[in-house]
């Protein structure tokens, strides 16, 4: 891996990434603002041996939106001939957008309407987040730990 890139663009090449290096990646990262993060996202998974490394792939997921506070798009998936759609069957409604404190921080938390789950973020570039999927420990920890993907700004 090249000294060059940034830590989180090396985690994310890395097929087997510890957890606590995660962890340790979000301690550093500058919070987001529920308002500063309205938009459309394309998202990929830190590879870290969680299930949804491999579901969420397995349903075309292709990102999220945030179209306004209270209107977000949590599971963006693409139908087999390409287009784009919201998938409220996989995730049970929709979400909303909020400022809420997560580890000691106030981040910015999208909360799903259907489920007890809720996706923290911060920022890790100026156009590129971190999110944590937390929430009910049957719904969301795997052998004790949480989800970690990204979100990149897609241009309008």
């Amino acid at each position: 891996m090249s000294a060059d890139k940034p830590r989180w663009q090396q985690l994310r090449e890395q097929r087997d990434v510890a957890t606590a290096d995660l962890d340790q990646l979000w301690t550093r990262l500058r919070p987001a603002r529920a308002e500063d993060i309205l938009g459309q996202w394309r998202g990929d998974a830190f590879q870290t041996g969680h299930p949804l490394c491999g579901a969420l792939p397995a349903s075309g997921w292709y990102g999220k939106n945030f179209l306004a506070l209270d209107d977000a798009q949590p599971l963006i998936c693409r139908r087999d001939d390409g287009t784009l759609f919201s998938n409220i069957e996989l995730g049970q409604g929709e979400a909303t957008l909020w400022n809420i404190e997560f580890r000691g921080e106030v981040t910015a938390t999208m909360v799903y309407d259907g489920r007890a789950v809720f996706d923290h973020f911060k920022w890790l570039d100026d156009c590129t987040l971190m999110g944590i999927t937390n929430g009910r420990p049957d719904l969301v920890l795997a052998h004790g730990e949480y989800f970690y993907f990204l979100l990149e700004r897609v241009a309008s």
